[in-house]
């Protein structure tokens, strides 16, 4: 491996790379001169081996600290991948039928409409359970109890499987109370996160961020100006997230709003669990993990059938993959996003979630890669952002010349 420390600007690059992985290296840095990087971190893995480890810039634009190998930051969807891969443990010891009606195992879910649900549909969007018709906060969140008392009362919008709408928030809370009836633990989706994921790997990963961890390990996220977002963001999404009445602003803004995982004492919050969206590690960790998935799962014990299931293509609604949340067509399967004409990544056998402003994490069990990002400055894109997209195109520019 090439050890690293070289300057980039006014930034510092760390980390290592393999022989053949120098590529990686140099759009990293080039993330940093050309592309507006303030300070992230990019891990990959080959065939089960650590190939890139890379690190740099500044933890927090406001104090200059620098991002260090150790340093954490919030991943936004991408924990929707995290969220995924529990149901996947429990899927290879066949607690969980992704084929099952999810009110065979919540029964109190059928209300309203819901008892044809499919965990199938449930996890690809086509629920119509992107948003909460009552109110829910913070407290009814971290009370998993009444968490699920709403969550059974919820209306579907619609037929169940007649449309796609991306559920923002709502799904790991949906996945959340269907790992608890399913464990024979009744352990929360964080907790079995950590000790049936993270411990056995040794990940610096969490959907349940503990007490213990200190500020000094979090990265602070600096948001993109008025005038980047107006010219890069989609304008038919903008426009849909300025009516209340959208899925995507319901899904968003809306009980809860995206930001409740952030705290203004602890930068994140602690002891709290938002499994769409909530999950706090390092770029190094969440490559980890899905190298564990693209390489058989065998530190996991999953089962063969549930990673050909997590590899196999996406199968669309009634009305195909377009979503009237995203406003495009975009490919969701058991959890996970797959790779697809509008987010591509890996081979159409990866799976794995982008996560607004850049994190990216994924399987490509096609090719044996498990890659992650993530970053403290948030972009504007969502189809790829050119941050990450420099990285697995230099990625793939080396595995596809072996």
């Amino acid at each position: 491996m090439l050890k690293l420390k070289e300057p980039t600007q006014s930034h510092q690059i760390e980390g290592h790379v393999g022989k053949r992985f120098e590529a990686v290296r140099e759009a990293f840095a080039e993330n940093f001169n050309r592309r507006h990087e303030l300070g992230g971190a990019c891990c990959v893995y080959y065939r089960g081996e650590m190939v890139v480890d890379l690190w740099g810039g500044v933890r927090n634009r406001e104090t200059g600290e620098p991002w260090e190998e150790d340093t954490m930051v919030i991943i936004w969807s991408a924990t929707k991948g995290l969220a995924a891969m529990t149901l996947a443990v429990a899927h290879s010891r066949g607690w969980l039928d992704y084929e099952e009606r999810v009110s065979r195992y919540w029964p109190e879910f059928a209300q309203h409409g819901k008892e044809s649900i499919t965990v199938r549909q449930l996890l690809a969007h086509q629920a119509g359970l992107f948003a909460f018709d009552e109110p829910v906060d913070k407290s009814v969140v971290a009370d998993l109890d009444m968490l699920a008392t709403v969550l059974a009362r919820q209306k579907p919008a619609w037929e169940p499987g007649s449309r796609q709408s991306y559920h923002a928030l709502t799904l790991g809370f949906y996945e959340g109370e269907l790992l608890r009836r399913i464990d024979p633990k009744h352990r929360s989706l964080g907790q079995f996160f950590q000790e049936e994921i993270a411990a056995p790997l040794g990940l610096d990963l969490y959907i349940r961020l503990p007490e213990s961890i200190p500020n000094s390990r979090l990265a602070t996220l600096s948001s993109p100006s008025l005038l980047e977002r107006l010219l890069h963001f989609p304008i038919r999404l903008t426009l849909a997230g300025m009516n209340t009445r959208s899925d995507i602003h319901r899904a968003l803004i809306v009980n809860p709003g995206a930001g409740i995982s952030l705290d203004k004492e602890r930068i994140y919050a602690r002891n709290f669990e938002v499994p769409s969206g909530g999950g706090v590690g390092t770029a190094r960790s969440i490559a980890k993990a899905y190298s564990v998935f693209a390489t058989g799962g065998r530190e996991l014990n999953l089962r063969p059938k549930t990673v050909e299931a997590l590899s196999a293509p996406a199968i669309p609604s009634e009305n195909g993959f377009f979503d009237e949340g995203m406003k495009g067509e975009v490919q969701f399967s058991l959890g996970f996003m797959k790779s697809n004409p509008t987010i591509p990544f890996g081979s159409s056998s990866s799976f794995g979630s982008p996560g607004a402003g850049g994190a990216m994490g994924f399987a490509d069990p096609e090719n044996g890669i498990g890659y992650g990002y993530v970053t403290s400055q948030m972009g504007t894109t969502l189809t790829g952002d050119p941050r990450d997209l420099a990285l697995r195109k230099a990625v793939y520019s080396v595995i596809n010349d072996n």
